[in-house]
């Protein structure tokens, strides 16, 4: 099965695709997505919203895993900004019918990690070791996707068991 992970943002867009095989994972491709901040925020969604039709052309992911976005952020307008974005990369899904799950940040954290509350640094270290990396994922929105995609593949195993 194909995963496809996203850490969705309107100016860098984690993506993450993931492979499991036999109860194992195993790491394809990962990356970001950049907008132009100088751009209309039109133009920019229209931006994210062709690189995600091209991701899920080239990957056939069976699932998109998503980060939910927050509801407490300290700034509104960063949250509704994300929603866009969030929007626009739901609605590509939709549309090629590809099923999507969401998860929240903590959800995804505790699932790779153990811990909801763990640090960036912490994720990056695990996510090395669980995938058998060479060196940490960076930036940061890439390990968000790919720990986003981890976490679906926790969920859909545990599902299984139980």
């Amino acid at each position: 099965m194909r995963i496809l992970g996203i850490d969705p943002g309107l100016q860098v867009c984690g993506y993450a695709c993931l492979e499991t095989i036999a109860d194992k994972e195993r790491f394809i491709e990962a990356g970001v997505l950049r907008t132009d901040g100088e751009m209309p925020i039109e133009t920019r969604l229209n931006s994210i919203a062709e690189d995600i039709k091209s991701l899920l052309e080239k990957f056939e992911p069976e699932i998109v895993a998503v980060e939910e976005l927050y509801s407490h952020y300290t700034h509104p307008k960063t949250a509704i900004l994300m929603g866009h974005a969030r929007g626009v990369i739901l609605q590509k899904c939709a549309e090629a019918g590809t099923e999507v799950k969401s998860f929240s940040a903590t959800r995804i954290k505790k699932s790779i990690t153990g811990n909801g509350k763990a640090s960036k640094e912490q994720m990056q270290r695990t996510i090395q070791r669980i995938l058998s990396l060479n060196k940490m994922p960076e930036p940061s929105d890439v390990a968000d996707a790919i720990a986003a995609a981890l976490c679906c593949v926790n969920s859909i195993n545990n599902a299984i068991v139980t």
